[in-house]
C-alpha cells in the first residue's frame, strides 16, 4: 500500500485516489423536517423508513464493486468506507430520529480543499453520524499523511429552530418553485449548515448552492474557515428540491460547465463565468423518465458524472444522450452500470470522496465580479 498523499482543489484534475462508498445496512429515514422538504408528494418512499431490502443494497454494491474495478484498472487506489448498523436511533439531547441513513455517496459528508478534508455539518438528523463511517480512513491518512489536515466543521445541534415548521406541508410544485426562487428554504439560518455535496471547487474559488441542505451562515462558515479562497453563493431557481449542485451544474473541464436545463444558473450570477471566459452549456436530457424505485433523487442523476481527468469520464451506462454530448465534446466515456445504486445516495460523483488529484490551486476566475462573494449574514 502506497503511503496516503491527501490533495485535491477541483472535481475534474487526474484522479489518483479516492473514497468509494458502501450500500451496507442502508436506511430509508423516518420523516424529520429536513427530509420532509427532500421526498416529493407522489414518491413512493412517502410514510416508508426502516432497512432497504436486502436483495437491493446486494445489487447496489454489485455496482459500488464494479466502479471500483474500473478504477482500480486505470492505476487509481480506491479505499473504502467503514458502514455502521445504521438500524439503529440517533439520540442526542435535542433530537430522537429512528434510524441513521448510509455511507453510499461520500461527497455529501467530505469537502476536500487542497490538504484537508472537512466533515460536514449535514442539516438530516439521520445522517448526524454519518462521518464516523470515514473515521478509520481518516485516522489512516492522519497517520501516514503529515501535511494531511483532518478538520470537522461545528457539530451543528439541529433543534427545531434549525428548520421551518411545517414548510412544505400539503403544497403545489408551484408554490415550491416560487419559495426556492425567493431563497425561502426549509432551513433556517440559526446555525451553520451545508452538505459537501452543495459545493463545486475551482481552486481559489467555491461556488455552494444554496438550497434545502446548506445555508448562507454554513456558506459565511466556509468563507472565514477558508480565508485565501473566495466563496460564492449560486441557486438554480427551476428546482423544486435544491439538494446538492451534482445533477444541475457540472465542470468537466477548465472552461467548460454543462448546467441543467430546467435548472438554469440565474444571468446575474453568469456574469463570473462569462467574464473569466467560461462556456456553459446546457447538458443532455437524461434517458429516462423517471428515477428508479425508492429513489431520492430526480431523473437529472444523468449529468452526475466522475471526472477521472479533462478528458475521461464515468457515466451511467444508459444515459446514451448524456454519452453522447461528452463525446462530442472529445471525451472518453466510461460507461457504469449505476442505476441499482442511485437509491442509496446518488450517482457516480456521489458515491466517490477525493483523497488525491493532481495539480495545484489554481486561480480560474481572476476576473472577479462585484455582488457574487459571500457577505456577513445581517
Amino acid at each position: 500500500m502506497s503511503t496516503t498523499k491527501v490533495s485535491s482543489w477541483n472535481d475534474f484534475d487526474p484522479l489518483r485516489h479516492v473514497i468509494v462508498g458502501r450500500a451496507d445496512h442502508t436506511c430509508i429515514p423516518p420523516s424529520e423536517p429536513a427530509t420532509e422538504a427532500k421526498v416529493p408528494q407522489d414518491s413512493d418512499m412517502r410514510g416508508m423508513w426502516g432497512p432497504r431490502p436486502l436483495e437491493t443494497v446486494e445489487k447496489a454494491n454489485e455496482q459500488l464493486d464494479f466502479l471500483v474495478g474500473i478504477l482500480e484498472k486505470r492505476g487509481i487506489r480506491v479505499d473504502r468506507p467503514t458502514p455502521l448498523q445504521w438500524n439503529q436511533a440517533t439520540v442526542t439531547p435535542d433530537f430522537t430520529t429512528g434510524t441513521m441513513f448510509g455511507c453510499m455517496p461520500p461527497r455529501d459528508v467530505l469537502l476536500t480543499v487542497g490538504k484537508e478534508i472537512l466533515s460536514a455539518p449535514m442539516s438530516f438528523r439521520c445522517r448526524y453520524w454519518e462521518y464516523l463511517a470515514y473515521h478509520p480512513l481518516m485516522q489512516r491518512y492522519f497517520d501516514e499523511d503529515p501535511e494531511f489536515r483532518w478538520e470537522q466543521a461545528p457539530r451543528p445541534r439541529l433543534t427545531d429552530e434549525a428548520y421551518q415548521q411545517g414548510y412544505f406541508d400539503e403544497i403545489t410544485i408551484d408554490e415550491r418553485l416560487r419559495r426556492t426562487a425567493a431563497l425561502d428554504f426549509v432551513t433556517t439560518e440559526h446555525e451553520p449548515l451545508f452538505d459537501a455535496a452543495d459545493v463545486l471547487r475551482f481552486g481559489k474559488d467555491l461556488f455552494c448552492q444554496h438550497g434545502l441542505t446548506t445555508n448562507r451562515r454554513g456558506m459565511e462558515w466556509l468563507q472565514r474557515h477558508f480565508p485565501g479562497h473566495r466563496v460564492h453563493a449560486v441557486n438554480f431557481p427551476g428546482d423544486p428540491y435544491p439538494i446538492h449542485i451534482d445533477a444541475t451544474f457540472v465542470s468537466l473541464r477548465p472552461g467548460l460547465i454543462i448546467n441543467n436545463p430546467v435548472r438554469r444558473l440565474p444571468d446575474e450570477q453568469r456574469k463570473i463565468f462569462a467574464a473569466n471566459d467560461w462556456e456553459i452549456i446546457d447538458a443532455a436530457p437524461p434517458a429516462h423518465n423517471e428515477p428508479p424505485p425508492l429513489c431520492y433523487s430526480s431523473v437529472w442523476l444523468s449529468m452526475n458524472c466522475l471526472i477521472l481527468d479533462h478528458k475521461t469520464v464515468c457515466v451511467e451506462a444508459s444515459e446514451h444522450r448524456q454519452m453522447e454530448q461528452l463525446d462530442k465534446l472529445g471525451m472518453e466515456v466510461i460507461p457504469v452500470p449505476f442505476r441499482d445504486a442511485y437509491p442509496f445516495g446518488g450517482g457516480l460523483h456521489c458515491a466517490t470522496g477525493d483523497v488525491l488529484r493532481e495539480g495545484s490551486c489554481e486561480d480560474y476566475f481572476p476576473k472577479q465580479v462585484p455582488g457574487t462573494r459571500i457577505r456577513p449574514i445581517g
